[in-house]
């Protein structure tokens, strides 16, 4: 009966080779394999529940599905897709839908053109991984995944496959096309993803720093290794002291949460600040977030057009946040703010209730009452430094009245209790205040001379107004801990102990020197990838090509042709002048043996059969006729056998190797 398992299994034995078949089924599973994170557990585990139904068909192909059964798992696959869909169009809906393809189509191998439908739909999965994962590490896997794919392709084509030939012979075919790749990947323009690619789509991007911070959401990041930024100046990197990287602020308070006033995020600066001092030029290169926030050094002076700086002095994108972006951006750390928005006034100098007894006897004790905003500034960060405050990274949880807890009973906290604890005091005492969170430092990598920001280098600080002055920075960290604020924070001792460290001294610096070098040749790696592959953009295409003469469509489409055209006559002059030479090992060592029967006239003539060549040297040497016998009975079994064996080989080049003809040997010599 046509279409039974047992006629299909004789097409396919006598279209496919099992091995190369089995071959293909394991490459489609580590293709699939990454996109456990990427999709339901239920669509991951109905593909590989396919998957290894259909390797064991291979060995019983009775269980192959008939029509019927294949009608009510395709039913059952579109069931899947509609109860875990998140929308028809998209990445994660797409990426499902090619999985369950392809797990439905290797029910149905037949032949071989099925044998190239499903590689081809196996080449589109892998693609796919890129939509969710752009690093490095990812590329290589999926350039070998596709090299096995294509290994297959070339396997089917051979007439004695072998999975290692046909595995180099693809690598050599796509280092042949890597030259074009990358001429094509500079030179073609570069097209901004459709708007259609953000609908439904579930973003995975996140950012440690919160719309709004209470007690601890910023010391839960003082572990974490995570990186949120990279940056590289184009000259002198600003000293650990003057890297502020600013992010939201936060100017109302519940007495425990602090959150921003709504409009200030929206409405521009009254009027743009003074500068003055060294200004700083760096290219910022932000890792994909949930928010529209960029993290410029405080204070950004010249940025790109897609961004806007809102009255707290914040920088936003206008763009997608959850795509890694570049920014050119210059920055002075010294400024000076000019006029105040009411709002602005009114607000940095909110509080919940009127200070407690505890609070006012405090504000009295440190002269904020009669003497002058900058003598009172300076009393409450010297109380903060000689009346036994401590900084850690792990506080005490302070669920009610935090502050006043904090400033009479604990006197332990991280960065957002000093903050919060002195603006409470300003404002008490009737001076704007308000929180400013941000990042603060950064990890130089000497490979690549840039900072790499992190999730550990959260922090927050605050400004204070003062009139003829404007919004001063003012940070209590650097009283209590000012080790934190002018080196660099070392992350991997502070993740190990989870205590506020720094950087490594003497025996134990030259005991992680080794390993930090290797991160950081890594990290910079990882971020030439990222700058120059992965965010590799129209607007990074254009500066390019215009640091080489190229300013117009016209000219960029003739250099791609060119070098095209090129690279093509190139290797194909290569390829006509410098033949392939034969790899089979079996025809190899019997090239050797030939060789040496031509240095005494033995030539093999055309057309002439390894046999009747085995005769006519016999003739000609004797003595020789047993190991002519042997040799060529091995070369028949290994070229021409079902099943040649390695062992066979092995024996093959043995017997060759001593295979020694003396002169004057033959007959008639």
């Amino acid at each position: 009966m046509p279409g039974s398992p047992g006629v299909i299994l004789t097409i396919m034995n006598n279209d496919l080779n099992k091995n190369t078949f089995l071959f293909l089924l394991a490459a489609i599973g580590l293709i699939v394999l990454p996109h456990f994170y990427n999709i339901p557990m239920s669509v991951f585990a109905m593909f590989y529940g396919l998957l290894i139904w259909r390797v064991l068909t291979v060995w019983k192909p009775n269980w192959l599905p008939n029509k019927f059964v294949l009608l009510l798992l395709t039913v059952a696959c579109l069931a899947l897709l509609y109860f875990t869909h998140h929308g028809l169009l998209g990445r994660d809906a797409g990426t499902r839908l090619f999985v369950v393809a392809l797990g439905l189509k290797l029910m149905e191998i037949k032949s071989t053109r099925d044998f190239y439908l499903v590689t081809f739909l196996a080449f589109i999965v892998a693609a796919s991984l890129f939509l969710y994962q752009q690093s490095i590490l990812m590329a290589v896997y999926i350039a070998f995944v596709c090299c096995v794919l294509l290994g297959t392709l070339v396997s089917i084509n051979s007439t004695k496959p072998q999975i290692g030939l046909a595995i180099k012979t693809a690598a050599i075919i796509l280092l042949q096309a890597l030259p074009m790749t990358i001429i094509i990947f500079m030179l073609f323009p570069r097209i901004p993803a459709p708007q259609w690619m953000y609908f439904n789509q579930q973003h995975s991007a996140k950012m440690g720093l919160s719309d709004s911070m209470e007690p601890g959401s910023i010391s839960n990041l003082g572990t974490s290794d995570e990186l949120v930024f990279r940056v590289k100046f184009t000259g002198a990197i600003p000293p650990p002291a003057d890297r502020y990287w600013r992010g939201p602020v936060f100017s109302y308070t519940d007495g425990k949460k602090w959150s921003p006033i709504p409009s200030l995020q929206y409405l521009p600066p009254p009027e743009k600040p003074g500068f003055s001092g060294i200004a700083y030029q760096y290219t910022l290169l932000m890792e994909p977030q949930d928010q529209h926030w960029v993290f410029a050094l405080d204070m950004p002076v010249e940025y790109p057009q897609n961004l806007r700086l809102n009255a707290n002095y914040q920088l936003n994108t206008t763009e997608h946040p959850d795509k890694r972006a570049e920014y050119k951006i210059t920055s002075y750390p010294n400024y000076q703010t000019k006029s105040i928005k009411k709002i602005e006034y009114q607000s940095a100098l909110q509080l919940p209730a009127a200070p407690s007894i505890k609070i006012n006897q405090l504000v009295e004790q440190l002269h904020g009452f009669d003497q002058p905003p900058a003598a009172y500034i300076k009393q409450v960060l010297q109380h903060f430094r000689t009346e036994n405050f401590r900084y850690t990274l792990h506080p005490p949880l302070l669920e009610d009245r935090p502050i006043e807890r904090f400033l009479f009973e604990t006197r332990q906290g991280f960065c957002e209790h000093y903050a919060t604890a002195f603006v409470y005091l300003m404002r008490a005492a009737k001076i704007p205040a308000r929180v400013v969170t941000g990042y603060q430092g950064g990890e130089l990598n000497k490979v690549g001379n840039f900072l790499d920001i992190k999730q550990a280098h959260a922090h927050a600080w605050t400004e204070v107004w003062l009139e003829n002055q404007g919004w001063i920075r003012v940070d209590p960290t650097a009283a209590v801990a000012p080790e934190r604020i002018e080196k660099d924070l070392n992350i991997d001792q502070q993740v190990s102990s989870g205590l506020i460290s720094f950087a490594p001294t003497g025996n134990s610096a030259l005991a992680v020197s080794w390993l930090k070098q290797a991160r950081q040749f890594w990290g910079n790696v990882d971020y030439n990838w990222q700058r120059w592959v992965i965010n590799y953009d129209n607007s990074n295409q254009s500066e390019f090509l215009n640091n080489l003469g190229i300013s117009d469509l016209k000219t960029m489409m003739y250099w791609m042709a060119g070098l095209i055209t090129v690279f093509t006559a190139l290797l194909s002059l290569w390829l006509l002048y410098n033949p392939n030479k034969n790899n089979d090992p079996v025809l190899l060592a019997y090239q050797r043996y030939s060789k040496q029967l031509a240095k005494h006239g033995l030539l093999r003539l055309t057309g002439e059969g390894v046999g009747a060549f085995a005769e006519r040297c016999k003739l000609k040497l004797p003595s020789h006729a047993k190991e002519i016998d042997r040799i060529t009975q091995l070369f028949i079994k290994l070229r021409y056998g079902n099943k040649p064996g390695a062992r066979e080989l092995k024996y093959l080049k043995k017997y060759i190797a001593q295979f020694k003809i003396a002169k004057m040997t033959a007959v008639g010599k």
